[in-house]
């Protein structure tokens, strides 16, 4: 049996996990970086937004733990810390697409 003290502590700890969620920009940066290194530089191009914008973005997922980085010359090369990450998101699209559906037929039944 897992005591209240350490069911508190992980609750905290996957909330600190799911904050990292918690931007679109992030989402999106999670997803730019599946199966590809990217540069901060790429990801501006790619996403469209300013490098002060990505920077700030990838500093949260590493300090979360979510993206790693590693210096190759004069540039950081970033990429995914689990590809896991998306498996989670995708379930959670999947989650809200389902929600959606439903929400769609109570408003059908309302209006038949």
């Amino acid at each position: 049996m897992v005591s209240p003290s350490l069911t508190q502590e992980i609750c905290m700890m996957e909330a600190e996990l799911c904050s990292a969620f918690s931007d679109s920009t992030r989402i999106l940066i999670l997803y730019e970086l599946d199966g590809h290194q990217r540069t901060v530089t790429e990801l501006t191009i790619a996403l469209n937004l300013p490098q002060p914008t990505i920077s700030r973005h990838l500093k949260t997922l590493r300090d979360h733990g979510l993206v790693t980085a590693e210096r190759q010359g004069t540039s950081m090369h970033y990429q995914l810390a689990d590809r896991r990450l998306l498996d989670a998101l995708d379930i959670l699209r999947t989650v809200m697409r389902d929600r959606i559906i439903h929400r769609a037929n109570l408003i059908t039944e309302v209006t038949a």
